[in-house]
């Protein structure tokens, strides 16, 4: 499958996209337009390596009291990028969400993954399912709102952009069916096999609940939104493409192009595993694929890369997070190899390949901050001097 030629921007598209903002960085590499560098942000950069995020996780009381406030919300969004010049915020909050306004009853001990207090395993609460009244989700559009205000500075610009998110369907029915994280999946693959007929109304009713949510995410705001799919890679080969991938394209079908102003809103698919399929993937109506560490970067842009000026798609990823144990010497040799990897992303007064410099998946709560910003540091400095190399 070739990738998808994306609609060109227009001069008011551009303006209304990219104007508002002081860094739009990362919203032209998604867009794939030239950028003076790679732009980063890190999946669950707001968390527990961050002294300030556990001061402020320690006076909500818990993960799902910060979460669901508001200022709270805003707080710790806003705390990496006052640590580090990152070229993105992304909303505070948990994939989640939408499964618990379904009633699925939500919670988080200390030291424990989330868990659900009533799964989803047989035909009758797989036919009770329906897709939440978005109401019950307020509170996550309300701190988007909140997000861009405390992004706006005195002129009226924004830092950097917003991203809002969501859980994959399959990623969501995981949780949904398993009643917490899976070593083996058992339980949900279980259905998958023996009722693939309740797996796919179990789908459905995420897939078509994931848009909406993602939608009126955009409405409050928003500025780019991705869907992690995040154990799309334990699926086999078939039922990757039946059970995930599909879904993932229903998602996709159903949201918005633009946002309230008439901004253009970049849409990102990440399946963590889903290396495999990268040349599938390319069809996904979808701006910009993330890759785990297991995908060699120069090929994934042969396959999906696309040609200047042609259709494509935006790279993001995919240094080991486990790197950040390293010393920052070796954060930076990796970082470089990363980046040369790619190689020289698109220059030009059009579109082209270009790179999103990410985690391959989200960072450990252990990590030394330092070695976070020795590693934004790294990306920075070497992806400029790449582009001052081929001038």
């Amino acid at each position: 499958m070739n990738p998808q030629q994306q609609p060109p921007l227009t001069a008011a598209s551009a303006e209304a996209t990219f104007g508002g903002l002081h860094n739009a960085t990362f919203l032209r590499a998604c867009l794939r337009q030239a950028t003076d560098y790679t732009p980063l942000w890190l999946m669950r950069q707001a968390g527990r390596y961050l002294p300030e995020y556990r001061a402020s996780r320690a006076k909500a009381g818990s993960f799902m009291g910060l979460a669901t406030n508001r200022d709270y919300a805003t707080e710790v969004t806003l705390q990496p990028l006052d640590r580090y010049p990152l070229d993105a915020a992304i909303l505070f909050s948990d994939i989640l969400t939408v499964p618990d306004a379904m009633g699925l009853g939500l919670s988080f001990a200390m030291g424990e993954g989330p868990r659900f207090a009533t799964p989803v395993r047989d035909e009758a609460a797989v036919a009770q399912l329906e897709v939440p009244d978005m109401a019950k989700l307020q509170y996550v559009f309300d701190a988007v709102s909140s997000i861009r205000t405390a992004l706006t500075q005195a002129d009226g610009k924004s830092r950097v952009p917003l991203i809002g998110f969501s859980g994959s369907p399959w990623t969501l029915a995981c949780y949904m069916v398993e009643g917490a994280g899976s070593d083996d999946y058992r339980l949900v693959k279980t259905m998958l096999y023996s009722r693939p007929d309740l797996m796919h109304r179990i789908l459905a009713v995420n897939a078509d609940a994931v848009a909406a949510y993602l939608n009126a995410q955009i409405d409050a705001g928003a500025q780019a939104v991705m869907i992690f799919d995040s154990w799309g890679g334990v699926l086999s080969d078939g039922a990757f493409q039946t059970f995930s991938m599909a879904y993932t394209a229903r998602v996709l079908a159903q949201l918005k192009r633009q946002g309230p102003k008439g901004e253009t809103i970049p849409r990102i698919v990440f399946t963590k595993g889903g290396g495999l399929w990268l040349d599938e993937m390319a069809a996904l109506d979808c701006d910009v694929l993330g890759v785990d560490w297991t995908v060699n970067l120069a090929r994934a842009r042969a396959a999906v890369g696309g040609v200047e000026n042609g259709p494509g798609k935006a790279l993001q990823g995919n240094i080991d997070p486990n790197i950040l144990f390293a010393p920052p010497a070796h954060i930076a040799t990796e970082v470089h190899r990363v980046l040369d990897s790619f190689g020289l992303p698109y220059q030009g007064n059009g579109s082209g390949p270009t790179h999103i410099f990410n985690l391959g998946h989200g960072i450990s709560q252990h990590t030394p901050p330092e070695h976070v910003a020795a590693l934004v540091e790294a990306v920075h400095q070497h992806s400029r001097a790449m582009r001052v190399a081929a001038r």
